[in-house]
């Protein structure tokens, strides 16, 4: 079997554009992976058509040598986007090969270790990007409950506006009032993560969490940006709340670091972006000997969510898993959706990651510039902090 061609599929989901990567072979499989990255679209597309050359010809199931030459080949090491290009390609390699061999995904990389996965509900926070809008911490807690409703339990919210290095009490005072309203909203029973986004520095995002403390977070997200360890370090060492973060590393090369500081808890390497599927892998297996768990990051597409939960089945040290539920109404009509039972997902029916994907839908959803614009302008700031 040989690869024949690797073409990106651009689905426009408003915030963000789904770029999905199929691999077609000379045996008439076809793979899907994703390979999504936010305000990025063309330049991962345009990775993705530069990498194709390097495995064209190729057996698509020799993955982990596929990988190598991708990563390895070219002089320069790649960066976010082409580590991206490189992650929908692999999921894309892995959804072959469970297809040729009639298999799904999960039993491939070393069979399941769980019946169901755990799935938390982003609620979003965008309102808080600018310090003095009204106060949104009852539309939050409305969402929280709605989610509830939905058999999730629990959510995530973007609950810290964006901060100076050093601010005064009303940042700590809205992050808590919104905090205290979710709270109050779905009860003990509920687990709530807080998202800071990277907006804050260490010494603000020690004050934040302190005043967080008492609604019990299960973690707080980036309180610090992850290009310094050592902030995230200080952080992790002056609070009581475990610290996750990961989103934007790629590699287990740039995880290394995290872990040797005991920088954090839980870590969240993305799939579609840290070097897909096997890399996610052996970052959570160097995680597991320091006694870290892996909640992975996907504010992603459906192929994207298929392949966490396929990795999620079979990591030991997996806490829970990210997912978006309602953002575009095609969501579920371009891509098999999970199952999704008492918020948590089943593992997918079908060999490979279990989906399948509709062209035809997904050509009615084609690359939209101006909505990301629309967004960006909404927002009118130039920084996370």
């Amino acid at each position: 079997m040989k690869i024949t061609a690797i073409r990106p599929l651009i689905v426009n989901a408003k915030m963000r554009n789904w770029i999905f990567v199929k691999v077609e072979t000379d045996a008439g499989l076809v793979g899907w992976g994703e390979a999504s990255l936010e305000w990025k679209t063309r330049a991962v597309a345009g990775a993705i058509g530069d990498l194709e050359p390097f495995i064209r010809g190729q057996d698509p199931r020799r993955i982990e040598y596929l990988w190598q030459i991708m990563y390895r080949q070219p002089f320069f090491r790649g960066g976010i986007v082409t580590m991206s290009a490189i992650s929908g390609i692999e999921q894309a390699c892995w959804d072959i090969l469970g297809k040729s061999l009639g298999v799904p995904v999960s039993q491939l990389l070393g069979g399941t270790v769980r019946d169901r996965v755990r799935m938390y509900d982003h609620l979003g926070g965008g309102e808080m990007q600018a310090l003095y809008l009204d106060d949104v911490a009852e539309s939050m807690a409305q969402r929280a409950r709605e989610s509830v409703a939905a058999g999730y339990t629990a959510v995530k919210v973007l609950a810290v506006p964006k901060t100076a290095p050093i601010d005064g009490p009303l940042v700590i005072t809205r992050a808590a009032r919104t905090m205290a309203a979710i709270r109050e909203a779905v009860g003990d029973q509920v687990d709530i993560m807080v998202d800071f986004h990277g907006r804050t520095s260490p010494a603000m995002g020690i004050a934040v969490a302190e005043a967080l403390a008492p609604y019990r977070p299960l973690f707080i997200e980036e309180p610090a940006l992850p290009e310094n360890p050592d902030g995230l370090a200080m952080v992790a060492r002056a609070v009581k709340i475990p610290v996750a973060t990961g989103e934007r590393l790629v590699t287990r090369f740039e995880f290394r670091a995290l872990l040797e500081k005991g920088a954090c808890a839980i870590i969240q390497p993305d799939l579609c972006h840290c070097g897909g599927l096997w890399e996610a892998r052996k970052i959570a297996a160097m995680a597991e000997t320091y006694y870290v768990a892996v909640a992975p990051h996907n504010p992603l597409g459906p192929i994207a969510t298929a392949a966490c939960i396929h990795f999620a089945l079979v990591t030991p040290n997996f806490l829970i898993q990210e997912a978006i539920r309602a953002d575009v109404p095609w969501r579920d009509a371009v891509v098999t959706p999970p199952r999704i039972v008492d918020g948590h997902a089943l593992l997918y029916a079908g060999p490979g990651l279990g989906i399948e994907v509709n062209e035809a839908e997904a050509a009615r959803h084609p690359f939209n510039q101006e909505e990301i614009l629309r967004y960006w302008h909404a927002d009118g700031s130039v920084a996370d902090w």
